[in-house]
């Protein structure tokens, strides 16, 4: 596998003072954690890959530097560049999980799909903070899958009671623009089921791999002149699509993006063009300097030790994003080592972390991420642990909370996450798992 130079470069003298952890091609030691990182640092993805794998990287840093590791067991990490490229994934899996990992972290619903067989055998955790298969909340079906935060069923919903909030749906049109791939076909069957129930036209307009090529889209837009535009694109895509709404005049402020849609990447290449863009916010924006954020400056940047090329891209959108998921595998380590003992623990031991995990707002706080997390409690029945959202807008030249926190309707979800993780379950024959029995 080919890594960034810059990665590399700091890796390598990571791992020769032992500051920090190991990177690279270095096999965890027995008295490490070893958490992979497959990230895409290249390719048409990397404007949005790039900050999230910082953070990521970063957080397992900081747990190091500051913390001397998890309850003094130090992580050990080694990034695997994926190019956003399924095939590539499962190549960077198949390599990694001879080295023992505990959790896995793919940000792609599509590795994410080709790795959910293989990971009860390996007995690999899969956390897919705001991504991934939906039904996976169901832990009876999905035992080593962990959609925590929220799902694109999730999003889906949140975004139709939020337009909803401006009037009646009753004869209106939404077009879903989305990438023409698992992550993007997600939240179609949630917006079909809505569509009946609230009378609305939904148009399904998909966009192929990467997404430069839109006019043909966005000319049926200019046609269709749809009250609303839900984005579900990623990287270049993203940025196109707001350029070709400005060619097309359609309003920005009419548009709204997943939250893999509505990050400092999608709106800087069209500048003050971009202005009144919305997007879901998976429960953070672009915070910047809670105490972690301090931390991370602290104990990385000042001593030019931060994996990010500029400190000032600490808090951006999608840095934060990778650190929170990075938080998420660490505190699955913790209370992993909270039942089985403050030691190296196993990929099975960090499943019942990740299935108990239970940060109330002191934990929250504690962590340093106050504002920016929703208290979450996850269980057998439950792999996401919460379920909120709400929706930041860019002004120009940044993020700004334009909306209260809205919840997904369980009554609507529910149902059909059992239904689909159950079908899941007969196709692959999978047993499931009787929750009243996990403790």
């Amino acid at each position: 596998m080919k890594y960034a130079t810059r990665i590399r470069t700091a890796a390598l003298a990571l791992a020769a003072t032992g500051a920090l952890g190991v990177a690279l091609d270095a096999v965890a030691e027995a008295s490490e954690i070893f958490v992979p990182a497959l990230v895409y640092r290249t390719g048409a993805y990397a404007p949005n890959g790039v900050p999230w794998a910082d953070g990521f990287v970063d957080y397992l840093k900081l747990v190091n530097a500051r913390d001397g590791g998890v309850n003094g067991i130090k992580i050990a990490y080694e990034e695997c560049e994926t190019g956003y490229a399924t095939d590539r994934g499962v190549e960077c899996y198949e390599r990694l999980k001879s080295k023992k990992p505990v959790a896995f972290s793919p940000l792609s619903t599509g590795i994410t799909y080709a790795l959910i067989d293989k990971v009860p055998h390996d007995k690999i955790v899969l956390i897919t903070a705001g991504y991934g298969r939906a039904d996976s909340v169901d832990g009876a079906d999905f035992k080593y899958v962990f959609p925590m935060l929220g799902t694109y069923w999730d999003a889906a919903d949140i975004l139709v009671q939020h337009v909803k909030k401006k009037g009646s749906l009753k004869g209106k049109k939404i077009a879903l623009v989305y990438h023409d791939s698992p992550y993007g076909k997600e939240p179609i069957p949630v917006l079909e089921a809505l569509a009946k129930t609230e009378g609305f036209e939904l148009l399904k307009l998909p966009v192929t791999h990467p997404g430069v090529e839109q006019k043909a889209t966005w000319l049926q837009i200019r046609q269709q002149r749809p009250d609303y535009v839900f984005l579900w694109g990623w990287g270049v895509m993203n940025s196109t699509a707001i350029k070709e709404a400005i060619a097309v005049s359609y309003p920005r402020l009419q548009m709204y993006g997943v939250w893999w849609a509505a990050a400092e990447p999608d709106v800087l290449p069209a500048e003050m063009a971009a202005k009144g863009y919305n997007g879901l916010a998976l429960g953070h924006s672009s915070e910047n300097s809670d105490p972690v954020h301090k931390d991370m400056i602290k104990y990385l940047y000042d001593k030019g030790q931060g994996t990010a090329a500029k400190k000032e891209e600490v808090g951006s959108v999608l840095y934060n994003r990778g650190m929170l998921s990075a938080m998420l595998t660490i505190e699955s380590i913790r209370a992993a080592q909270g039942k089985y003992g403050k030691r190296v623990v196993t990929g099975e031991e960090v499943q019942w972390g990740a299935e108990h995990l239970n940060l109330d707002a002191a934990r929250i706080k504690a962590l340093g991420v106050e504002g920016m997390m929703q208290p979450m409690k996850t269980s057998c029945m439950d792999h996401e642990g919460v379920r909120k959202a709400r929706v930041h807008t860019w002004d120009g030249e940044k993020w700004s909370y334009t909306s209260e926190w809205y919840e997904s309707d369980a009554k609507l979800l529910r149902p059909m996450i059992v239904a689909s993780a159950d079908k899941y379950a007969a196709e692959k024959h999978v047993e499931p798992r009787d929750c009243s029995k996990e403790k």
